[in-house]
């Protein structure tokens, strides 16, 4: 691994409309370079096998096989290579595996630039410092290896402080997880129950989502005709 060096990136996704809109993408960051497009399982094995990317950009879905296949093979053959996953996948159960097998990044679809981008460049920066421990040939310290394995506390603060007053990210990680389990969507009362908050409180952070254009909302009646807000993420 070179520090020196644009870092390469396969693409390996199907619908080869998305595949160009993420190499648009990464032609619009400085030090990467995209060299190649796999649109299905077997082109993506070979492609890794005779390119050896630096990173994937690896859809969950194909008509072939499960990405999370491939995920799997790159881990227990001990490939050189990171995967950020960028998928339409929203199950809880499907993004807990590809956690566990061992991902960069996990992005939904519809991907917005900015997103991509913070992403990709954030795999940079380890990079560039894992490229610096490797050419030191040294043993690493702790802070070192805490540097590798999570974000700066400056930059989580810094997302905190982008977050209005009484948004906290973490809570509203949990909201988001509870709206991926539930395609038909919950009202304020049950998030608020699945959570541990108030209805107030998951009302707030249900408002929120939706001013960021995250989740949607639609009106459903209840048995005294009552009408009652129901929040789904955004398809």
């Amino acid at each position: 691994m070179m520090a020196n060096r644009d870092i390469e990136v396969l693409i390996v996704e199907d619908d080869l409309r998305i595949a160009e809109i993420q190499k648009l993408f990464i032609e619009k960051l400085e030090g990467f370079q995209t060299i190649g497009i796999a649109s299905s399982y077997d082109e993506a094995k070979s492609f890794i096998e005779i390119m050896q990317p630096d990173l994937l950009l690896l859809d969950m879905y194909f008509p072939d096989r499960n990405g999370l296949d491939i995920l799997k093979e790159i881990k227990q053959q001990s490939k050189q290579m990171d995967v950020i996953m960028i998928t339409a996948a929203k199950e809880i159960e499907k993004v807990q595996e590809a956690i566990k097998i061992g991902i960069f990044d996990y992005i939904i679809k519809p991907v917005a630039f900015e997103r991509f981008k913070q992403s990709l460049l954030r795999y940079q920066e380890y990079h560039i410092k894992l490229s610096e421990l490797e050419k030191g040939n040294f043993p690493v310290t702790q802070q070192q290896v805490d540097k590798l394995l999570r974000k700066d506390m400056k930059e989580k603060e810094r997302e905190q402080a982008s977050l209005p007053k009484g948004i906290d990210r973490m809570t509203l990680e949990k909201v988001m997880v509870v709206l991926g389990k539930s395609s038909p969507g919950l009202t304020a009362e049950i998030v608020a129950k699945e959570i541990g908050v108030s209805r107030t409180t998951a009302r707030r952070y249900l408002e929120h989502l939706m001013s960021e254009e995250k989740i949607d909302a639609d009106l459903t009646y209840g048995t005294v005709g009552r009408p009652e807000r129901v929040y789904a993420i955004k398809l």
